[in-house]
């Protein structure tokens, strides 16, 4: 069938259009534009804005309109859950939602005409393409319209054909085999979905579309033989590459860029039901509302996830999100029963710690003077204040925070390994193996495509958006915008850490004449109030910046303009990680590996900008203080965001209804109900994932210094998938159904944060926390020839590591320093390995500091090394897919090949018979006459 098409042009007077506000996004040159034309569609009428023609040779004037194909208009049924046009036939794929320009109070009757203009030409040219449309007018605000979009038979296999769907061919014959965890199925019947309320979808071999091999495809019902996601994915293909004017050339198309620039308030495919209640329709599913109940509401927090209705309702995409989700916290189970295992044994063993005894013991860390930690106001102090922090640094400095560290190491590798292979198998049972849709360029790049180059290979000029040395530009200016925002994260740290160099003069200030008994400052010590305002001022300062730079990194990645979305999506994914890596994770690195590690001795301080003296640990390491900082930013992003999630599209729904309703109690439609949610925003789960991967770089990264890190994010996770089905399932839109193979960018991401995170916990465990210091002293230290017991014991231990420091020797020493706090004394310790006063190389570091030296960089090193041999065999014992899924792969393989190659073969020996039939004929008619 041949495709008849006639160009209406318009007749536009300005010159310049409402729709350029927000740049050219979705103008190409016509003549380069890809636009995929169905041959199999109706005969129609293709209406172009044009603003150099006034008179249509062939159609008529403007005025006329005879050309524009509009939407039939229909009065709303009464029917509030149908999802069919007014006959009840036809069902509705994706709604269009515009204000009635005529009934628009508005000053600017030009620009109103000028985008009902640009509409109608839109419409008219969707009809054109094969689609339906009905209009409806809204019933509580008469000025909005609804567009009802519905694609007929015809239109869907033709474009399942050119978007490469791959459908159902017959059903699955491989049998399941028999697990060894089909013995628990009584203990596991209680957390999956009752099969009886949600029922198993059937698996079928599948194959790319083809109509000329329909007949080959498992066609039982053609109503049900595309589901309603395939449906919306297919129309939302054309509505985003039919055109609606051309100007110089140069064609605008797409629904984004109507939606963008105000044509169009709102596109979107509907709901199949409310969420509180099924459907009054019996042959509808009410997959929303079975999702609500089974899936999304609080009761069901301890089920498992119907990841396959999840697929089938909201695409591939989501599912793979939730999928991944859902394994990542399972895993965390085991994370957090060994890390509360590790905990209570610090907590239960806190009472045999030798040195934090000796801190407590009034005769000896009640009796041990400290040297001032700063220059102006900070006192002698004795070193039992700290008891309490010694006593809790107890319980997460311990031999079991070590074996936790290496148990993470080896967990995170089967992790990231078993997601491989429970991805490949969704890949598979969700037809994305081979995804074969060649992924179309973004009208943002499209539209800037201006340079004419040669292609090299097909030697064919093609249009490229900026040349060589504009794309070198782009890209510098782009790294130094994200380089300029990371130097000001850094430039925020430089600043909390002068915040805690000057406060903690404050806080030592107003704490030193308490009582050494007060329960004040038993609890409340200078470093821990110190650490504990300076992280929560942190936290905040890490939201602020988190904010803006979303939007910036946005600014910076359109400006970069990357060739298609998942170009675009993995550019903003680096960007924003490299950003929240810096932005959550450098206070925690500059405690774990800076603070107290470059500090001098008292005689002669490091001094930070040459005026605040740098700041110093406990006695017993800064391990504690970094837990802290963890616990305030996990915890305190992890109550943020969910807060966040339930109530902000919880009340912008509520003040919408509102506004809208004032008090009204009509029967509203399902396509005005969803109208009223609010929309998912252009980037989708984009934060949800990177929500969830920063919590990944916490739990992984520094979680030799918080065993409970795993219990937290466990929680949190649980929490996490529930209300984003809430909001997804009750407070949003529908969204448009995308296929996705796996977690695109995010996968690269977590395997260098697992490689990283072995470094991390290693050099925790060397540098931050002290036991390794602890061990020296118990193997060699605490015995001849350095030490005076006679067996190994850490008795001692304390004063070992703290060395003794002259008064006399203050270099700074002037008025306002009140070196006098406890009285007159003539030595002071403080918390390092040097030499004491008096000795040939007094004040420089003894045997001790390079035994420990040593220590540390063996123990680093070996391992690194033990952990990452491990985690290589792990990488190589486990397929990336199991036999079973391979197996899967290959029989779906063959039947495809062997029916289409069956189908090729009976449509040969057909056309072989109609063939020699006719040359039959031909030799009987050439013959009879002569036999004549």
């Amino acid at each position: 069938m041949q495709m008849i098409t006639r160009n209406v042009l318009l007749d536009m007077e300005e010159e310049e259009d409402d729709d350029d506000e927000d740049g050219d996004i979705g103008d190409v040159p016509a003549s380069k534009r890809p636009f995929l034309t169905p041959h199999t569609l109706h005969s129609s009428s293709l209406v172009l804005e044009n603003i150099k023609q006034t008179i249509i040779p062939n159609c008529g004037s403007l005025e006329s309109q005879q050309d524009f194909r509009t939407p039939e208009f229909e009065e709303f049924n009464g029917k509030s859950d149908s999802l069919f046009f007014n006959d009840g036939q036809r069902r509705i794929d994706f709604v269009l939602v515009y204000e009635d320009e005529s009934r628009r109070e508005a000053n600017k009757k030009g620009t109103n005409e000028k985008q009902r203009r640009k509409r109608q030409a839109y419409e008219s040219n969707l009809i054109c393409q094969g689609l339906q449309l009905e209009a409806t007018r809204s019933v509580l605000d008469d000025k909005i319209v609804f567009v009802k979009v519905h694609a007929p038979w015809e239109v869907l296999c033709t474009y399942a054909e050119i978007m490469h769907i791959k459908l159902p061919l017959k059903p699955n014959d491989l049998k399941t085999r028999f697990s060894a965890f089909d013995t628990f199925n009584w203990f596991t019947k209680v957390l999956r979905v009752d099969e009886s309320i949600i029922k198993p979808e059937q698996e079928f071999f599948t194959a790319p579309f083809e109509k000329d091999r329909i007949n080959d495809f498992y066609i039982l019902d053609r109503d049900s033989f595309f589901n309603p996601a395939t449906r919306s994915r297919i129309v939302y293909f054309i509505l985003s590459r039919v055109k609606y004017q051309v100007v110089n050339n140069v064609s605008k198309f797409g629904i984004n860029r109507l939606v963008n620039s105000g044509i169009y308030k709102a596109a979107f495919p509907l709901h199949d039901c409310k969420f509180r209640y099924p459907s009054e329709d019996r042959s509808c599913p009410s997959e929303r509302y079975l999702l609500y109940r089974e899936w999304a509401h609080p009761r069901s927090i301890y089920k498992k996830q119907p990841l396959d209705l999840i697929r089938k309702y909201y695409g591939e995409k989501i599912g793979i999100y939730f999928a991944w989700l859902g394994y990542y916290t399972q895993m965390l189970l085991l994370a957090a029963v060994v890390g509360v295992a590790c905990f209570l044994y610090g907590f239960i063993n806190q009472d045999n710690c030798t040195w934090s005894k000796e801190v407590c013991d009034p005769d000896i860390g009640g009796k041990i003077i400290m040297c001032p930690q700063c220059d102006r106001l900070c006192p002698f102090w004795k070193l039992n204040i700290t008891c309490e922090s010694s006593k809790k640094l107890c319980i997460f400095d311990s031999f079991g925070t070590l074996v936790f560290a290496v148990f993470m190491g080896v967990w995170v590798t089967l992790f990231l390994e078993f997601w491989k292979r429970r991805q490949a198998e969704l890949e598979y049972e969700w037809d994305t193996v081979e995804l074969q849709q060649e992924e179309q360029a973004r009208p943002e790049y499209e539209a800037r495509c201006t340079h004419v180059v040669i292609n090299e290979i097909t030697q064919e000029e093609e249009r490229i958006p900026f040349t060589a040395c504009g794309k070198c530009i782009r890209v510098t200016l782009c790294a130094s915008a994200v380089f300029f925002w990371i130097l000001l994260i850094i430039a925020s740290v430089v600043g909390i850490i002068v915040y805690r160099l000057s406060v903690f003069i404050v806080f030592s200030a107003k704490l030193k004449n308490l009582n050494g008994t007060d329960p004040i400052q038993k609890y409340l010590t200078p470093q821990m109030a110190t650490s504990v305002t300076a992280s929560i001022i942190s936290f905040i300062i890490i939201m602020i910046l988190n904010t803006i730079y979303e939007k910036v990194a946005i600014m910076i990645t359109d400006f970069e303009l990357p060739r298609t979305q998942t170009d675009y999506e993995n550019s903003l994914t680096m960007k924003m990680f490299l950003f929240q890596f810096v932005n959550y994770y450098s206070s925690c690195f500059y405690i774990a590996f800076f603070k107290g590690k470059f500090v001098g001795y008292p005689g002669d301080p490091v001094y930070w900008l040459g005026k605040y003296r740098n700041e110093e640990c406990d006695p017993g390491g800064c391990l504690l203080e970094l837990t802290t900082q963890l616990t305030i930013i996990m915890g305190g992003k992890a109550i943020w965001n969910n807060v966040q999630e339930v109530l902000l599209p919880w009340i912008m729904n509520l003040i919408g209804r509102y506004h809208t309703v004032s008090g009204s109690e009509k029967t509203t439609p399902r396509w005005e109900q969803d109208y009223h949610l609010q929309p998912m925003g252009k980037l989708g789960l984009f934060y949800e994932y990177l929500e969830m991967i920063i919590q990944f770089g916490f739990v992984t990264l520094f979680v030799a210094s918080f065993p409970l890190a795993p219990l937290l994010a466990l929680v949190n996770n649980i929490l996490e998938i529930r209300v984003d089905a809430w909001k997804l399932t009750t407070q949003f839109r529908r969204m448009v159904p995308e296929k996705a193979r796996d977690i695109g960018a995010w996968q690269p991401i977590m395997q260098g944060i697992a490689v990283l995170a072995v470094v991390t916990n290693a050099m925790i465990i060397a540098f931050t926390s002290d036991m390794i210091p602890r061990l020296v002293y118990y193997w060699s230290f605490s015995v001849p020839p350095y030490g005076d017991h006679a067996s190994y014991t850490m008795d001692g231990y304390i004063n070992s590591t703290l060395s003794i420091f002259n008064v006399m020797d203050f270099k700074n020493k002037s008025e306002g320093n009140p070196y006098s706090g406890l009285g007159n004394h003539t030595t002071c310790r403080y918390r390092d390995f040097r030499n004491p006063p008096g000795h040939p190389q007094e004040y420089k570091h003894n045997i001790y500091y390079w035994h420990v030296i040593a220590a540390k960089l063996a123990f680093i090193i070996v391992m690194e090394h033990i952990i990452y041999s491990v985690k290589f065999f792990i990488s190589y014992a486990i397929p990336d897919v199991s036999k079973r899924t391979k197996s899967k792969i290959k029989r779906e393989k063959y039947l495809t090949q062997k029916l289409l190659r069956e189908s090729h073969l009976n449509d040969m020996t057909k056309n072989m018979g109609v063939i020699a039939e006719r040359m039959t004929e031909v030799v009987d008619n050439n013959t009879r006459p002569k036999l004549e």
